[in-house]
C-alpha cells in the first residue's frame, strides 16, 4: 500500500472514530427528548454545516449547480432522501428488535450494499479482480463481526435488562423488516457520493480534490434532513414535547447540539477527503472502512460508559471476537484499495 493510500484509509477511518463519536453529548441532554435533540441536531449537521462548508471552498457553487444535469442533481437528492428515510425506519426498527440487533442488521447491509452495488454498476470489470476479491471478503468479514455485536449485545441485554428485551421484541417480525429496509435505504448517502461525479469533477478546478464533493453532500444531506425533521415533527406532535425546547441549559443544549454536528459533519467530510485520496474505488473501498470504524469505536464508547460492567463472560467474548474480526475486515478491505 502506498503512502497516499494509506493517507487516504487513515481519514476514512477518522471519519468513523467520529461517526461513532458524535452520539455522546445526547447523554448530558437528560430534559429534552429524543426528537427535540434530533431535530436540533438536524438543522445544525445536515442543513447549516454542510451549505457553510461548501460556499466557503467551492467557488461559484451557483454556477456549478446550474451548469449541471439535471439527472446528477436528481439522483443526488433522491438518494439523499432515501438515506433520510433509512434513518427514520432505523429509529422505528431498533424499538422493536432492540439496539444490538438493529446496530447489526442496518449497518451489516448499509456497509454491504453502499460498497457493492456501486462497484457492480460502475465497475463490473474490477468484481472478479484482487480489489473485487478482497473487498467481497472483507465485506463478509464486516457481516461476521456485527453479527458476533449483535450477539454480545443480544446477551447483554437479556442479563442485565430484561424486561427492556421483552419489550423490544413486541412485534419482531415487523422490525426485522423495518430495520433490512433501514440498511437499504442508508447505504443511499454513498449512493449519493458514489453517483454525484459530475458535481465533483466541475468543482474540481476551483475547490480541489479533497474538497470538490462538498456540493454533493449539501445537496443529499438537505434531502435528507426533510426525512428526518418530517419524523421529529410528526413525533414532536404526538408526544407533545415542542415545549421542551423551551426546557434545560440553553447554552449547555445548544453547544452539545453543535459538538454533535461538528462530530458528525466532520465525519462526513473526513470520509469525502478519504474516498477522493484513494482514487477510482474510494467511495467503494471507503464506506464499509468508515461503517466497521464506526461500530468499533461506537462499541469503545459503551464500554468506557459501562455498558458491558454486568455482562457475562460469553457476552465479553462474543463482544472481542466482533471487535477482533471488524479489526481483520479493515485490514482485507484496505488491501483492495491497494489494488
Amino acid at each position: 500500500m502506498s503512502s497516499v493510500q494509506i493517507v487516504g484509509v487513515a481519514w476514512v477511518l477518522l471519519g468513523g472514530i467520529l461517526n461513532g463519536t458524535f452520539i455522546l453529548p445526547m447523554k448530558r441532554m437528560k430534559v429534552w427528548g429524543w426528537e427535540n435533540i434530533w431535530l436540533a441536531y438536524s438543522v445544525v449537521a445536515m442543513v447549516v454545516m454542510p451549505w457553510t462548508l461548501a460556499f466557503a471552498t467551492v467557488p461559484h457553487l451557483g454556477d456549478i449547480f446550474r451548469q449541471s444535469s439535471w439527472g446528477a442533481l436528481i439522483k443526488i437528492m433522491v438518494f439523499g432522501v432515501g438515506w433520510g428515510v433509512g434513518s427514520t425506519f432505523f429509529g422505528l426498527g431498533i424499538a422493536r428488535i432492540g439496539m444490538a440487533l438493529g446496530y447489526a442488521i442496518v449497518l451489516g447491509i448499509t456497509a454491504s450494499l453502499g460498497s457493492l452495488l456501486p462497484l457492480i454498476i460502475l465497475h463490473p470489470e474490477r468484481l472478479l479482480t484482487r480489489p473485487g476479491y478482497a473487498l467481497m471478503a472483507g465485506t463478509a468479514l464486516v457481516t461476521l463481526g456485527l453479527s458476533c455485536l449483535a450477539i454480545a449485545g443480544r446477551k447483554r441485554e437479556k442479563e442485565t435488562q430484561p424486561h427492556a428485551l421483552q419489550t423490544a421484541t413486541t412485534g419482531f417480525a415487523f422490525g426485522m423488516i423495518i430495520c433490512v429496509l433501514s440498511g437499504i435505504f442508508s447505504a443511499m448517502l454513498n449512493f449519493s457520493f458514489v453517483f454525484g461525479k459530475e458535481l465533483v469533477d466541475r468543482s474540481l478546478a476551483g475547490a480541489g480534490a479533497l474538497m470538490a464533493a462538498n456540493p454533493v453532500w449539501a445537496l443529499a444531506l438537505t434531502a435528507g434532513f426533510l426525512a428526518n425533521a418530517g419524523y421529529c415533527a410528526i413525533l414532536l406532535h404526538k408526544n407533545q414535547t415542542w415545549s421542551v425546547f423551551l426546557k434545560g441549559k440553553g447554552l449547555a443544549y445548544g453547544a452539545g447540539i453543535v459538538v454533535m454536528g461538528l462530530l458528525w459533519f466532520g465525519a462526513i467530510v473526513a470520509y469525502g477527503v478519504g474516498a477522493a485520496t484513494l482514487g477510482a474505488l474510494g467511495g467503494i473501498v471507503g464506506w464499509p472502512l468508515l461503517m466497521t470504524m464506526t461500530v468499533i469505536t461506537a462499541n469503545f464508547w459503551g464500554a468506557v460508559t459501562g455498558e458491558f460492567a454486568r455482562a457475562s463472560r460469553t457476552s465479553r467474548y462474543y463482544w472481542w471476537s466482533g471487535i477482533a474480526t471488524l479489526l481483520v475486515a479493515i485490514y482485507v478491505v484496505s488491501l483492495g484499495g491497494a489494488g
